[in-house]
């Protein structure tokens, strides 16, 4: 509809009735084929700014491997759990041939003498100062990779929160964004054990304490125990909204890194219909 209407109003001012019929031929072409991947580079605010999405999501892939291999050296050098988390994050993301490379020398280079953390992320954020929930989105993925091994060591955390605080996310949001990711990675690893005994067990119910489940539902949405229906539905509704994943390539994200943000909202839909109707 509105390719259509403004082709009219263009199409109108350079060439009055003839331009008007011809700007609606083309606002319609806009409108029937075009929509979707105007909408991904940010609608006609992207197209005004004339900000470049590959260059965004370029920045942000080769920024979360270099800073991923930095945080993975933290004790001085790089562990196989390390090594292994981040293959496992690269086979997540479906990275093969020169994508995969490019993801693993920018984690060698991240893990180098020379790499500067401090410089790399003020230019990460340089870049996506507006686009808050891509920088929290960023960190999550620091997280994830250092908490793979389900322990965080006191280096890890020092080195997670001078990230933080790099990007512009106070200390207290940080140890919220912390605490709800080690409850997302508890509630995950209980829904593929609940899984695997349901299937081998049929339709049985697997044993579990739903008070823990219960607790653990809450804190993947950043809740506790004293938190209501109505606090619930607007704490769901949020994180839903941050982590969607379409929204989230539109502002930069690495079509490759959809993935993870699908896993984030599949784990926050799973907690908030876990609390409507427990079993």
């Amino acid at each position: 509809m509105w390719g259509k209407l403004l082709g009219v109003c263009f199409g109108f001012m350079f060439g009055r009735w003839l331009g008007a019929i011809f700007g609606f031929w083309l606002g319609h072409m806009f409108d029937k084929s075009l929509k979707q991947d105007f909408d991904k580079v940010g609608g006609f605010q992207g197209f005004f700014k004339g900000d470049d999405l590959h260059q965004r999501q370029a920045l942000f892939f080769s920024s979360c491997f270099a800073v991923m291999g930095h945080i993975a050296k933290s004790n001085g050098r790089v562990s196989e759990t390390h090594i292994k988390a981040a293959t496992l994050f690269m086979d997540e993301m479906g990275l093969h041939g020169e994508d995969r490379q490019e993801a693993q020398n920018a984690f060698r280079y991240g893990k180098g003498n020379d790499f500067e953390l401090k410089g790399a992320v003020n230019d990460f954020k340089e870049v996506f100062s507006r686009r808050y929930d891509l920088l929290q989105l960023f960190l999550e993925i620091q997280i994830q990779m250092v908490f793979s091994d389900g322990h965080l060591a006191p280096q890890e955390v020092q080195l997670l929160q001078k990230v933080s605080q790099l990007l512009g996310i106070s200390n207290t949001h940080f140890r919220f964004i912390l605490k709800r990711y080690q409850a997302e990675f508890k509630f995950r690893e209980q829904r593929a054990q609940h899984g695997d005994y349901q299937r081998q067990k049929g339709s049985q119910t697997a044993p579990q304490s739903e008070s823990i489940t219960r607790m653990q539902a809450l804190a993947v949405l950043g809740l506790t125990e004293q938190a209501t229906d109505k606090d619930v539905k607007r704490a769901y509704r949020k994180l839903m909204s941050q982590h969607h994943p379409d929204k989230l390539v539109s502002q930069g994200l690495p079509q490759h890194m959809m993935e993870v943000a699908k896993k984030k909202s599949q784990d926050i839909q799973a907690a908030y219909e876990f609390l409507k109707h427990p079993s």
